[in-house]
């Protein structure tokens, strides 16, 4: 492994020990026992590398929490079907929200970032974008390529989920919701949306 890739996964190891605030160019270079001097090399500055850091994991943890979404999660209660993998979904974002707590710490850091930084903004509004078409696809089977409007407006649905139920966990996690208790909220929703029409 070079260094680039050393650094990569020491920024990676910093963000879920350290954070994405607390984090510092001698942090990183410790944890991939590379020089100081690589990571401008390689990524420009340390923030970058924070940015690329932080996008990779983010984009592994999508991964992770749709896999295997066409099959149910034990104890979800799903059956089969759309409603089915949604459900399975929410389950395993929900026990992330446990496993992989120090990584959606480090992102709602991240998040506080952009606020300051064009730079992160884009890469996370550019992931952000990704996402949606792609829970469209892999939970409803919405191609954004046939219909995009929708595809769009449906993945964009589970990211503002998704955003919801991490700070929930994050604050309050004895009182966040459940998978089943989401899409039993989701269902309800989905009912009065229905008879309104």
């Amino acid at each position: 492994m070079g260094h680039r890739e050393q650094l990569m996964a020491g920024a990676k190891r910093c963000l879920e020990e350290r954070g994405f605030a607390r984090t510092t160019s001698r942090d990183i270079a410790a944890a991939a026992n590379a020089p100081l001097g690589t990571i401008n090399y390689h990524y420009g500055s340390k923030e970058r590398l924070l940015n690329a850091a932080l996008l990779e994991t983010l984009d592994e943890w999508s991964e992770k929490v749709r896999s295997g979404s066409a099959e149910p999660v034990a104890g979800s209660g799903a059956g089969s079907g759309a409603g089915a993998r949604v459900e399975s979904m929410w389950a395993r974002v929900v026990e992330s929200e446990t496993t992989d707590r120090p990584l959606l710490v480090a992102s709602a850091e991240a998040l506080a970032q952009a606020e300051r930084s064009a730079e992160v903004r884009q890469q996370l509004a550019e992931a952000f974008e990704r996402a949606r078409t792609t829970l469209a696809a892999d939970l409803h089977g919405i191609e954004g390529a046939e219909d995009g409007e929708v595809a769009r407006a449906v993945g964009s649905v589970h990211m503002a989920l998704i955003a919801g139920l991490t700070q929930q966990w994050l604050v309050d996690p004895e009182r966040a919701p459940s998978a089943r208790e989401v899409a039993t909220g989701l269902r309800r929703i989905a009912q009065a949306l229905e008879s309104d029409s």
